[in-house]
């Protein structure tokens, strides 16, 4: 049988090494105390030896050419126990030498037996990919590095709220609870920036976060590394544990469409390999759950589901075998709702929360000075009368502001005069037509 028939789920991460939506600027590596050491034998690697070799034989299945340094680079591992693995392979006539490339690294086909072998492995666990580290590893790790971290600087918290008109006391809460670790339960009228302060915080989680692409639990593997979420950090440490890539706190966002699945196991639709549920691809950096109380689920459920991650700190989880799986839960939730708070959480959750904070809508005083941040971050002059124009307009038609529609009139005024071919200027004219394009034509416009 040849390797184009042989159907695999394959997992290759690296691949978005490439891909500058997933990298961010390089960062030397400053004594890294949370380095995740380089494993010199296979034991070091904390993983069955016959899940170690059947995934090798796996990757061998899908290398055009086979060589030790080409399945050490997907396996993730150092060349001495990949050459390692592969002669117990040969030994086991799954595999043959096809000459030596150099010194630990030789060239290696798959034999009959081989294919067979294959083809029972995939009905089984279809994962292939870089190795998987052990839960435990997992566990320890994450748990180390967001109980260890430095302490949220002062600077760090003020430029990643710069763009945010927030009074003292938010702000101070905000900085509690990048600080602590805590979560936190938003509340108030839609579109005053509740989502945009969770955004914020992850900004100013000092630091990196060391992220393995997967885990292995009874030989079941669970798909840790997301790159539509994480993204990798380009560094110069050499002697490290290859299985592991540096990100930066990841930020996960999810509203409406979250459902009590999304918090489990997601099978592939093959055997023995998941994807990670939401709350675990957060580990060490924020999650934030908008829109609470518009899932399609019942808001009391979803809380629930909450209730023990939030107050001990880990979570648990469910294999296809019924196996329960306890897995850290070091992240902070940020919980945003503009719906009435007792309507949607009771008294017993609330306490599980670190902090609370009402979002209202901005005072006069404040949508100004919102209006003319972002006017100014596209070099355009606000008249007092451009901002007298807009609170009549408000006044008229009974709308209470929202510090979103600042940013949200002056775009639309910038396309009304690109479509128009005129420069670009802040006026009743230009804001009318903005505002009847953003709210609807009114008859009192």
């Amino acid at each position: 049988m040849s390797a184009t028939q042989t159907k695999l789920v394959t997992f290759d991460p690296m691949r978005t090494r490439s891909d500058e939506k997933t990298l961010e600027s390089f960062v030397p590596d400053e004594r890294d105390i949370f380095l995740p050491p380089f494993p010199q034998k296979v034991e070091d690697l904390g993983l069955p030896l016959r899940f170690l070799l059947d995934l090798t034989l796996k990757v061998v299945s899908t290398e055009g050419d086979c060589t030790t340094a080409n399945v050490a680079s997907r396996l993730g591992v150092g060349f001495v126990i990949t050459d390692q693995l592969l002669q117990q392979l040969y030994r086991e006539k799954l595999v043959e030498t096809k000459g030596v490339v150099g010194l630990h690294n030789h060239r290696y086909g798959i034999l009959e037996h081989g294919w067979d072998t294959i083809n029972q492995l995939i009905r089984h666990n279809s994962y292939i990919g870089p190795a998987p580290v052990s839960l435990k590893s997992y566990s320890a790790m994450i748990t180390h590095q967001a109980r260890n971290r430095k302490p949220v600087a002062q600077h760090l918290l003020e430029k990643a709220l710069e763009n945010l008109v927030l009074s003292a006391a938010a702000k101070q809460t905000l900085g509690l609870i990048a600080s602590s670790g805590r979560s936190l339960f938003l509340s108030g009228p839609s579109g005053n920036g509740k989502t945009a302060m969770a955004r914020a915080i992850v900004n100013a989680i000092p630091g990196h976060i060391w992220m393995p692409y997967a885990i292995e639990v009874d030989g079941q593997v669970i798909q840790v590394f997301d790159p539509h979420s994480h993204r990798m950090i380009l560094h110069d440490a050499e002697n490290y544990d290859r299985r592991w890539l540096k990100i930066s706190p990841p930020l996960i966002v999810v509203g409406g469409e979250l459902t009590i699945d999304n918090l489990e196991l997601s099978n592939h639709k093959s055997p023995g390999y998941y994807e990670a549920p939401i709350q675990m691809k957060a580990n060490g950096g924020v999650l934030v759950v908008d829109d609470l109380g518009r899932q399609r689920c019942s808001a009391i459920d979803l809380l629930n589901r909450w209730i023990i991650p939030l107050e001990h700190r880990f979570d648990y989880l469910t294999l296809s075998t019924g196996k329960k799986i306890q897995v850290p839960f070091e992240q902070i939730v940020m919980f945003a709702t503009n719906l009435t708070v007792s309507d949607i959480a009771d008294e017993a959750f609330l306490r599980r929360m670190g902090y609370r904070l009402y979002v209202m809508a901005p005072s006069p005083e404040t949508y100004a000075e919102i209006f003319n941040r972002y006017a100014a971050t596209h070099g355009l002059a606000v008249e007092p009368a451009v901002l007298e124009h807009l609170d009549q307009r408000y006044g008229r038609e009974r709308r209470e502001p929202k510090a979103c529609e600042p940013r949200d009139l002056i775009d639309r005024v910038i396309e009304i005069c690109k479509y128009r071919r005129e420069p670009i200027r802040l006026n009743a004219d230009t804001l009318d037509m903005a505002w009847n394009g953003y709210f609807g034509a009114s008859a009192s416009g």
